[in-house]
């Protein structure tokens, strides 16, 4: 699981909008396919051999040498040559290597963000029986699919649940909200038992508080593109979205002032806040605010996100791999992929760094089923989407981000905010072929 900030994250994608001038196209769909076929050549199962390049971004990856040793050691022959490059310059220097031709034969990427390489001057097709797309949470899958090819493997997986403090629920005598309506109400109870704020918000105003505005509208019925590839964000769904989100500002239950992410666990270990909607690595992140091992497990619950009108969708996120279309050892590369993508592999990964697996099956190792503060993040992923694989997806998102702040302020209404985005978005489109 990702530990850097969201500032830090912010700057890994901001260079995807540039990836235009590679002539990368989305394929104007919201959600891919299960099945996806493939004119790639099957991977046998002979050892590997040659040399393989590795590139990844800093974090998930920094245990990687570690975790595939059994691949190596299994493969001799084999010299995988790993070169992990900063958060905030990962994205940028693979576009340039991509341009000039001087990429790696594996990368690594992000599903949420991952849309403008999934092109086959870029990508290499996943070659067929190399790993099953059913093994995986589908959404995570689907992010890597275009026109029914697969171009990425998942890797590590994340989404978003609530993360809340039991000990003061208990006081207040309330449980985890199930809807939308008890959320507020539930914050409030939070306030009474003595938290300062009951939800603990981010006030960066930018691409992830887009996304999360995306999510409502989801959890509202919406949908983010017309089966047609059009952008459809002047709906009821996104005005419910844009409104259900700024509720948590007007009624004072969060701060448009504090905290900023970085901010977020302190706040919650002292009490100024009670309730995180955040992914799962805050989990591990906690007892370590508090000064005290054991914290976590006296003080804090999770669940999945309150229910709109068409359930609780959340979205998918984490790391998958790519296999780069100019490879020269293509055959030794897609053979480390696929190791990676086994069970017993990402249980390694989760065990050297907290990554939770993206194949299902994983989640009953008992280093994972022993944890109960993951259950609500396992029945979230269940039920996830993945964002609009289109190349101008990022630049959408940072415009709900920045709308969502006017209306959370009191200086736009969520109807005008609707507008101004699908306006925005139209004139951006979605550079699907």
């Amino acid at each position: 699981m990702p530990n850097l900030s969201r500032r830090g994250a912010l700057k890994l994608t901001a260079g995807m909008a540039v990836l235009g001038t590679l002539g990368l196209t989305g394929c104007g769909r919201e959600d891919g396919a299960t099945a996806a076929k493939s004119s790639a050549s099957p991977i046998g199962d002979s050892p590997a051999t040659g040399t393989v390049t590795v590139w990844a971004a800093q974090g998930d990856a920094d245990v990687l040498d570690k975790v595939i040793k059994p691949f190596k050691t299994a493969n001799p022959d084999v010299t995988v040559k790993l070169t992990l490059i900063p958060n905030a310059d990962y994205y940028t220097k693979l576009q340039s290597a991509v341009a000039a031709g001087k990429g790696p034969d594996i990368a690594q990427f992000f599903p949420e963000s991952q849309a403008q390489f999934l092109d086959p001057s870029i990508l290499q097709p996943v070659p067929g029986g190399l790993v099953d797309p059913n093994s995986f949470f589908k959404s995570l899958w689907d992010a890597g699919v275009v026109d029914d090819v697969a171009y990425t493997v998942p890797w590590y997986a994340y989404t978003y649940a609530l993360v809340y403090r039991s000990d003061l629920a208990k006081k207040a005598g309330v449980e985890a909200p199930a809807t939308w309506d008890e959320m507020v109400p539930f914050f409030r109870a939070l306030q009474s038992a003595g938290a300062k704020h009951g939800l603990a918000a981010d006030i960066g105003w930018d691409i992830f508080n887009g996304q999360d505005v995306a999510m409502y509208a989801w959890q509202a019925g919406g949908s983010l593109l017309s089966s047609g590839g059009k952008w459809t964000l002047d709906t009821p769904a996104m005005i419910d979205a844009l409104k259900y989100n700024a509720s948590f500002f007007t009624s004072g239950v969060a701060d448009t002032a504090t905290p900023t992410f970085l901010d977020a666990q302190p706040y919650f270990v002292s009490g100024k806040t009670a309730t995180m909607i955040t992914g799962p690595w805050v989990v591990g992140q906690l007892d370590t605010a508090a000064k005290k091992d054991g914290w976590t497990a006296s003080h804090v619950a999770t669940a999945p996100l309150p229910a709109g009108t068409s359930g609780s969708v959340s979205f998918s996120a984490g790391g998958s791999w790519g296999v780069l279309a100019d490879s020269g050892n293509a055959d030794a590369s897609w053979k480390l992929v696929r190791h990676m993508a086994q069970p017993s592999t990402q249980i390694a990964q989760y065990k050297a760094y907290s990554s939770l697996p993206a194949v299902v099956s994983a989640w009953d190792d008992p280093a994972i089923k022993g944890q109960p503060l993951l259950d609500a993040f396992l029945t979230q992923l269940k039920n996830t989407r993945t964002f609009p694989q289109v190349s101008t997806w990022q630049q959408v998102a940072t415009r709900i981000g920045k709308e969502m702040e006017a209306v959370a302020r009191g200086t736009s209404t969520a109807e005008k905010a609707a507008a101004d985005i699908q306006s925005y978005a139209d004139s951006l489109g979605t550079g699907a072929k």
